[in-house]
């Protein structure tokens, strides 16, 4: 299990909390210390798309003027692991599964681990 996200990231505490409470090993990447590469944003921005990866309502969004930037994916993929506090955060990989965010994430996180028990 790998999270991707900072600790000051509400969800990223909780997705941290879900995996500790399970005792699920888990191996936290604090995007403030060691970026996301291009090529792991790349693998989330392909099965959820690059949208999904964009927080539009954080405040770095804000304070960088984005709201009316019109980025090509490779452009938003490099801007993001340049700028982790625009990303929706925690970032959640499985083996081969994703997920973005926390909230509605707890359900395939729950899914996993029944899967893993059984």
């Amino acid at each position: 299990m790998q999270v991707f996200g900072i600790r000051k990231s509400a969800d990223t505490r909780a997705a941290l909390r879900f995996f500790a409470e399970r005792r699920i090993k888990v191996h936290f990447v604090d995007l403030k210390e060691k970026a996301a590469s291009v090529g792991e944003l790349r693998r989330f921005a392909q099965q959820f798309g690059i949208a999904a990866l964009i927080d539009r309502e954080s405040r770095r969004f804000a304070e960088l003027g984005l709201k009316s930037a019109i980025l090509g994916e490779e452009r938003w993929l490099e801007k993001l692991s340049l700028e982790p506090l625009l990303l929706r955060m925690p970032l959640v990989r499985h083996q081969q599964q994703l997920t973005i965010g926390g909230g509605a994430a707890q359900e395939t996180w729950n899914a996993w681990y029944a899967a893993a028990k059984s």
